[in-house]
C-alpha cells in the first residue's frame, strides 16, 4: 500500500505547487491592473491568457464587480486557498492512513 500513499502524496504536492504557481500568477494579473500596461508585451498577454478565462467565469456567475472594483481576482484567490487547505490536506492526510 506504500505505492498508493506515495502516488497520493506526490499528486498532492504536485497540485499543492501549481495552485501556488497559479496564486501568484493571479496576484500579478491583479496587480498589473493597476497601471496601463501594454497590452502587446509578452508577459502582459500570458497574465491575461492565463488568468482571463477563469475570472471572467467568475464575473459572468457572480457580481463581483462594485464601484468599478473587480474583486473577482480576489474571489479566484480565496478559491485556491480553499483548495489547497482542503483538497491537498485531504490527499496528504489520505495518503497518511493508507501507508
Amino acid at each position: 500500500m506504500f505505492i498508493v500513499a506515495n502516488f497520493l502524496f506526490a499528486t498532492a504536492s504536485v497540485l499543492q505547487l501549481v495552485l501556488t504557481v497559479y496564486l501568484w500568477i493571479v496576484i500579478a494579473r491583479a496587480l498589473i491592473s493597476w497601471v496601463n500596461p501594454d497590452p502587446y508585451n509578452p508577459i502582459v498577454r500570458f497574465l491575461f491568457n492565463a488568468t482571463e478565462p477563469l475570472l471572467f467565469w467568475v464575473r459572468r456567475r457572480l457580481p463581483v464587480s462594485f464601484g468599478g472594483v473587480d474583486f473577482s481576482p480576489l474571489l479566484v484567490l480565496m478559491a485556491i486557498y480553499f483548495l489547497q487547505g482542503f483538497l491537498v490536506q485531504s490527499l496528504r492526510d489520505l495518503a497518511v492512513s493508507v501507508h
